[in-house]
């Protein structure tokens, strides 16, 4: 186990870390469990590595938690991941002292339409909460698909050039990042999804475009510190170019 007390030191560290957590539901079957026993071992290594990151200095981490297609899973597995979401967050009130000492600021980015009304009201509140918070901000993407994303940033921004507040000629790639969920926050250095799969799944698809990918055969709920700290020396050893030489 890593000492938190004394985390390791890195050469270099990614302001911004995405994670897809992954294999939740091929972990429970694999031990002959139901899928939620699954998820709830994996909110448990969400809040170690939420914290563990924090520990090292990490700026931004952004966890993939419930995406745009995840709702087409069995309505019971929907209700236990909600059920889970919002036991996290009532725990952050509990533990509103010790999330003080860690200076984690709560940030929800996603599309608020199909969450319940009290799920909605425990995320404003937790986010109202912990918005002083400086250390690192730990967004949660709920609801969340990249392609779902960007079309809505379009259309906020076409909305804007109907009526002349923007100039269609001044529209590019900064502006167009501004209306993103993510808007104000580095793009991501470096994502990382365990479970065997090898793709980023809708998962920050504009501010994904040059960030370094990590992925491990580890079942997200077997995921450790240890395994972060695996793919954090990976990054140090990447060279990004960014299409330079």
């Amino acid at each position: 186990m890593s000492d938190k007390k004394n985390p390791p030191e890195f050469s270099v560290l990614p302001r911004h870390v995405g994670f897809i957590m992954d294999g939740n539901g091929r972990w429970a079957k694999k031990k002959g469990l139901p899928r939620s026993e699954g998820h709830k071992e994996g909110a448990k290594v969400f809040r170690k590595i939420g914290e563990y990151a924090a520990d090292l200095g990490i700026e931004y981490v952004t966890f993939y938690a419930f995406s745009t297609e995840n709702w087409k899973r069995p309505e019971a597995e929907v209700n236990a991941i909600m059920e889970l979401f919002g036991d996290y967050l009532n725990e952050v009130i509990e533990r509103i002292r010790e999330n003080d000492e860690k200076g984690i600021r709560l940030n929800f980015i996603g599309d608020r339409k199909g969450i319940s009304p009290e799920l909605l009201g425990l995320m404003d509140y937790t986010h109202k909460l912990t918005e002083d918070k400086s250390k690192v901000t730990l967004n949660i993407a709920v609801n969340y698909g990249g392609r779902h994303e960007i079309a809505s940033a379009v259309k906020e921004i076409a909305k804007k050039a109907a009526h002349g507040e923007i100039n269609p000629d001044s529209i590019d790639e900064s502006v167009i990042s501004d209306y993103l969920y993510t808007a104000g926050q580095p793009d991501p250095d470096l994502i990382i999804r365990p479970s065997g799969e090898y793709r980023l799944s809708n998962f920050l698809t504009w501010q994904g475009a040059y960030s370094e990918l990590w992925f491990s055969d580890i079942l997200w709920p077997d995921f450790t510190e240890e395994n972060f700290n695996e793919a954090l020396r990976a990054y140090e050893k990447r060279n990004r170019r960014f299409g330079g030489v």
